[in-house]
Parts: C-alpha cells; structure tokens; sequence
C-alpha cells in the first residue's frame, strides 16, 4: 500500500532550526542536500532521491523532539550514518528529513572491568578499534569498511567482514542499545551483561533492522583481550575450487581456526594491485587464478610459527601453487590493502562495475556457488570479479558491463544478473545478504523468496514499532 506523507513546510524547518540550531538543518540548498541522498552504491548507480531538509541532532533528546515533530505531521525520516552503505538503506526514497548521525560521534567510555565500550552511533569503527587497543582490548566486530563506517551503520545492518569466521559479525558484540522509536519514545535495551533470558530480545530484533524500527543512539559494545600476535599468508592456487577445499582441510583436518580467511579471483588481485601500486610476488604468477589470505593468531611467535607451517603444508598438499607469509608489518598492511581496495582497483578498469551482490551460502556449497557465477559469466557474455569471506560463505561480486550493453540498459540488466544469483544462492540453502542488508535495492528480490506468512510477521512488527511508517520507509517490508 502506498504511504501518503505530509509535504515539509517552512514552518517545519523553522521548528527544526529551534531543535537543534540552524546551523545543524540543511534546507534550500539544493547541491547540499543532493549529496545526502546516496549510499555508496546508490550513488554508483545513479539511483539517489534528494531529501527536503537534513537535521544534524546531537543528543537522543534531541532526536526525539525530531522524531514526534515528524510523527505529528506524518513526515518521512531516514536515518544516515557514513552513507557507505550498499543497498540503499540511506536513501531517502520518499524525500522528507534525512537524520544524519555525523555529530553524535563521541566515544563515552572504555570500561576495563566490564570490558565493554559505550559510544554513539556516529563513531567511526576503526577510531574505537584504535582506542581499545590502546587500552588492551579489542573490538572484533570488524566490516571491511572499518575505516569509514559508523558504528550505529553496523549495528543498523549486522556487517559483517574478515574475522566473522572467528569472532562473529557484528549481533555477537552487541551488549545494549539506546534507541529512539518512531513516536519519540526513548527504548533501553540489553545492558553491561553477556547472558539473558528475560522477555523477547528487543535488542536482537533492533540489531539488522536497516534503520526501519529505531533510531539508534548508543551502543554497548563487548570487548575482548586480543590475541598477542598474529601472522598473514597469502596462497595462490590454480583454481577457485581447490582454494574452497584447502580452507575446509585447514579448519577442519589441522583443527586451525583463522582469524580471518578472504578470497580473491586473479581479477581482484591483480586489478588492485595494479591500481593501488601494491607488490605481491605471488601475482606475478600466470598460473594462480584464485587466491586465500589467511590471517592467523597465536599466543608466542614460537606457536604462531608452528601454526602457520601446519596451515602452510595443509594448503600445498591440497594443491596450493605457493605460500608466502608476509614477514613484516609493511608487508601484513600491503596485503590487506590489497584485499580492502579492491573494488577501486576495479573500478578504475570498467567504470561501469557495479557491486551489489553479497549472498550467502552454506560452506559445503561454496563450490557449487562458485561454477554458478562461473556459468553466469558466459551466460551473460560479462566478467564477475569475486571476493568472498570464504569460511563463511559469504560472496562479494561484482559485474561489468557487457559491450553489447548500453549504458542506460545496464542498471536493469544488473539487477537481472543480481537476481539470478540470489535465487542460486537460496536454492543451495542460503539467502541473499549477509551483511549489506535488504535497503530498497534488494527489496524487490526479498519479497519474492519469502513466505508471505513471513513477510505478514515482519509486517506487523514494523506497524507495532511505526505504524505510520515514516522511519524509513521503503526498505525491507
């Protein structure tokens, strides 16, 4: 059913200037406002809708004054953190106010005895995994985009990233959350504790909800004691189905649990490299086609040493071409630059890439994933450079454009190709995001592959929580 919302008025923007200070509200200026109307992808897409104003709170009370102004006059938010999103979840689909998190950036406290830390959710993941460390503590909770994500971003769509195989994605390190609904009310969910059986989880259910239930405004954290050293490797191999295999016998037959294992087709590889200006000898290579970087950890170079030559022989006598560790600092960082920026290097080769697919299958199915895009690649006459935090099953690909293509078919023809592989990877048992979220890119596709009965419970959750639907609105349900 189509929402009707009420038109801002200036007699809105003036309240919202007495809120939270003109200097804080964006209206009548229309190249401003445009650039809050994207997500990473959206924007490489073209696909943006630009808001009628943008509020930059500092504080949930102000948020709450926001949020009943809007739902007195039935107005639309949607809630923003970096806007590094990749399925649209940022994007203000029906105009309205965009709630820019970028202010509440504040790290509250770094607790020792509670290992926990409390922050609000404009705090940029990397800037609190630097002040754990320099307290001792680690937050795990690790997205490949650390060093640009928002903290409440990750909490928004449960990300993901490298050390999901050893430490869980983002739900594992969620203690508490400071919410904001949509009628204003204020919401304390969870706490300083690790284990409860009181009630519904609220909290679990605020965690992934894309924005569309609450607006978070503090976040407690789990902090662990980091692991005291860690070494990276880097193996090539022939083919992305020995590669898929050679994990399997590390975990499971060297009983290794890495700290991170990544994938990367030769395309990836070898694109960011050459973008980004970045050495590995195993590039050079012309057999290697599929590549593992394995991070592990250990407690003494000695049983680092020892872990890394099990892993090692494992990964050659499942056919590995080579395996090179990375023997410094310097060396540890390039490799996983190269794993970080890919997508640039990619980027740079065909402009017209485009990065939306993050499906996830079970790890016995990986190999069967892995000749799906393989057929679609011919099938389509186009190329779908992979990444995948392979332990887990969890599949980046991109596309590039077909030459028979033209520009201006292409997006739809994308979202075709997306959908296709979506459909494979819930056929084998998995579903269509694992970490980037529904947003309104893959609303459509999310639909399809649930059970209305299904889609009838998230339906009503969302009208308990607004039932107007002015948070959010068009992502997921």
């Amino acid at each position: 059913m189509e929402r009707q919302y009420s038109q801002i008025t200036p007699d809105t923007v003036a309240e919202l200037n007495n809120i939270v200070g003109r200097r804080n509200v964006i209206s009548g200026d229309p190249e401003r406002l445009e650039s809050y109307g994207y997500d990473v992808l959206s924007q490489l897409r073209g696909v943006g809708h630009t808001p009628d104003v943008v509020v930059k709170p500092q504080s949930k009370d102000q948020i709450s004054q926001i949020m009943k102004l809007a739902s007195r006059q039935c107005i639309p938010v949607t809630p923003r953190g970096a806007g590094s999103g990749l399925a649209g979840a940022a994007v203000p689909i029906h105009s309205g106010i965009v709630l820019s998190l970028e202010k509440m950036n504040r790290i509250l406290d770094i607790d020792k005895v509670d290992r926990v830390a409390v922050v609000e959710p404009g705090v940029i993941t990397n800037d609190l995994c630097k002040l754990a460390a320099a307290e001792g503590l680690m937050y795990a909770g690790y997205p490949m985009s650390n060093e640009i994500s928002f903290i409440g971003g990750n909490v928004a769509c449960n990300a993901g990233g490298g050390k999901v195989i050893h430490y869980g994605n983002t739900r594992k390190h969620v203690l508490g959350i400071e919410a904001v609904i949509p009628n204003g009310e204020l919401l304390q969910l969870g706490g300083r504790y690790r284990k409860s059986t009181w009630g519904y989880d609220l909290l679990d259910l605020m965690i992934g909800s894309e924005g569309t239930l609450g607006i978070i405004t503090k976040v407690i954290l789990n902090l662990i004691v980091p692991p005291r050293r860690t070494m990276d490797m880097l193996v090539p191999f022939a083919d992305a189905g020995t590669a898929v295999k050679a994990v399997s016998e590390v975990i499971i037959a060297q009983g290794v649990i890495p700290e991170m294992v990544e994938f990367m087709d030769r395309l990836c590889l070898e694109e960011s490299c050459r973008h980004n200006g970045i050495n590995l000898p195993p590039v050079v290579n012309p057999q290697a086609q599929a590549f593992l970087i394995i991070q592990l950890q250990g407690n003494s170079l000695q049983e680092l040493e020892k872990l890394c030559e099990r892993a090692g022989g494992t990964c050659l006598s499942q056919g590995a071409l080579d395996v090179f560790i990375a023997v410094s600092p310097s060396q540890s960082r390039e490799l996983w630059r190269a794993r970080e920026l890919y997508s640039e290097g990619l980027r740079a080769l065909d402009p017209h890439v485009y990065f939306a697919s993050d499906v996830v299958v079970p790890f016995s199915q990986t190999p069967a994933m892995m000749r799906a895009i393989g057929q679609m690649e011919k099938g389509y006459n186009t190329r779908i450079p992979t990444v995948a935090h392979i332990a887990d099953g969890n599949f980046h690909s991109g596309l590039f454009k077909p030459a028979d293509v033209p520009p201006e078919q292409w997006p739809e023809k994308a979202k075709d190709i997306f959908d296709e592989m979506t459909h494979v990877a819930i056929k084998l048992g998995g579903v269509g995001s694992g970490e980037h979220g529904v947003g309104m890119i893959k609303r459509s596709i999310f639909s399809k592959t649930k059970s209305e009965s299904e889609l009838a419970l998230m339906r009503g959750i969302k009208e308990l929580f607004d039932p107007d639907y002015i948070l959010n609105p068009g992502k997921i349900v």
